[in-house]
């Protein structure tokens, strides 16, 4: 596999997945014949040499106290999903399928069932597997499982393209966004994580994928909800010769719940549509529209323009937005590429998340309480080498429920190109944190957040109307 990082792995199963194996709606419809258990390992073999003063194997693990492992990037699910995924490959080229094949003629009718996923993971009985998804609060790491999250999204996507033909190309298909990742409840470490997804919806190109998080509550009460978070991903397929966009696989859902998904998922595409004909632009409310919206930014940029230029004046309990801006850059390397040889757009996530949840921290000055990834675009493909600049900052607060106030963090990628002066942005991300009640009840203060600039401004308006806030 030419993109995983690929580890000498111990004979015992950390983690199990499979395909078919559930509905979010309850239902169990009967697996694809063609499916098969993804195994996902997490322990390393030992590396000790035969003698007492052997050389050390750089590609081993000697027997050590956990906490002294060396991290590994990529997550067993990941790598087992990406196996997965990279089977379909072999199987066409093992069968002759070259470059010059042509692409997909006659378009298919799958079933969700047929790309469905699943995977667990047994946290209680592998602790090798818990201490990798271990934060410094023994919680499930969310950066790491959003990674895990893309991996299974785009396994789930090219099962669903699989046409069975080896002597077509397949496609090449990329995470276009995220929408509306929600986390309901904490995940614990004590109990085992199941995840399952499968696709929903399929316009011409494009593939919408719902992954569901589940985990049993620590008093077994089997009453409760056991959803923990939701997924909502998008993916766009692509011809892998020419680059333009190729048609997808026709979807038929079987179940009442599929029937459901797929007609909401189609109404809210008919919406985004028909918003984004109205941002074209209607010239009979172009006016009316310029003057609203300007009363709007006025409104925003008041506060901002007290601290400018009566600082001394200014309301202690708000602050600049610039004054929460955090940023960390790096140069992208080969370990994080996906199977295309681009970087791993759950990677992107997880350094994202990572800088979102400093920057709340920092913000609240308590540590703060993940709550969803409102959105994620992924505007621009970022390739090996790239020079990655990662720019937050603390949006907007929303403080009308004092007992769940809310904090929405931006964070922005751009690929920095020093040679020709020129950056270009990559990727949008936006998150919301809150605290935890013990810090409310101490009395911890949330500030507002205002702009100094109609650019800063308008970027909150833009954000707030996604969310639906001036509706």
């Amino acid at each position: 596999e030419p993109s995983a990082h690929r580890v000498p792995r111990a004979e015992s199963r950390a983690a199990s997945s499979s395909s078919g194996g559930g509905d979010p709606s309850g239902q169990e419809p009967a697996p694809a014949p063609m499916d098969s258990p993804i195994k996902v390992f997490s322990d390393l073999r030992g590396g000790g040499g035969r003698g007492g003063s052997a050389a050390i194997d750089a590609c081993g693990s000697a027997r050590k106290p956990l906490s002294l492992w060396p991290g590994m990037y990529h997550s067993p699910v990941t790598n087992a999903l990406w196996e997965a995924r990279s089977s379909i490959f072999e199987r066409k080229m093992d069968a002759g399928g070259n470059a010059d094949a042509g692409p997909q003629t006659e378009l298919l009718t799958k079933k969700p069932a047929q790309s469905r996923t699943s995977i667990v993971y047994k946290f209680a009985a592998d602790d090798i597997l818990r201490e990798q998804y271990r934060d410094p609060w023994n919680e499930v790491r969310v950066g790491k499982l959003l990674e895990d999250l893309d991996a299974l999204a785009g396994t789930i996507a090219v099962k669903h393209c699989s046409d069975g033909d080896s002597t077509t190309r397949p496609l090449l298909l990329v995470t276009a966004s995220v929408d509306k990742m929600v986390l309901m409840k904490p995940l614990r470490l004590d109990t085992e994580v199941k995840i399952i997804g499968a696709v929903t919806y399929v316009g011409r190109s494009s593939i919408d994928i719902q992954i569901e998080v589940t985990q049993v509550d620590q008093d077994g009460d089997v009453q409760s909800d056991p959803i923990a978070l939701t997924a909502n991903f998008t993916f766009v397929a692509r011809d892998s010769v020419t680059g333009k966009s190729a048609p997808v696989n026709r979807l038929s859902p079987e179940t009442e719940r599929e029937k459901q998904l797929y007609a909401e998922t189609e109404a809210l595409e008919k919406v985004k549509r028909r918003k984004r004909e109205e941002q074209k632009g209607v010239l009979e409310k172009g006016v009316h529209k310029l003057g609203v919206e300007a009363e709007r930014l006025k409104a925003l940029l008041a506060e901002g323009r007290v601290f400018s230029d009566f600082p001394a004046l200014a309301d202690r309990d708000s602050i600049l937005m610039k004054d929460t801006r955090l940023e960390t850059s790096m140069i992208c390397q080969p370990q994080q590429r996906n199977l295309y040889g681009r970087i791993f757009g759950g990677f992107l996530m997880h350094r994202a998340f990572e800088l979102a949840f400093s920057t709340a921290y920092a913000f609240v000055g308590q540590r703060p309480c993940f709550l969803e990834v409102d959105h994620v675009d992924f505007l621009k493909p970022v390739d090996v080498g790239d020079f990655l600049r990662f720019k937050s900052c603390v949006l907007f607060t929303q403080l009308e429920n004092k007992w769940q106030p809310l904090v929405n963090v931006e964070v922005v990628a751009h690929v920095t190109r020093p040679e020709l002066r020129k950056s270009e942005i990559s990727n949008t991300f936006h998150f919301t944190f809150s605290v935890g009640s013990d810090a409310l009840k101490n009395g911890v203060n949330i500030r507002n957040v205002v702009p100094s600039t109609e650019e800063e401004a308008r970027r909150i308006l833009d954000r707030m109307d996604a969310e639906g806030l001036f509706d």
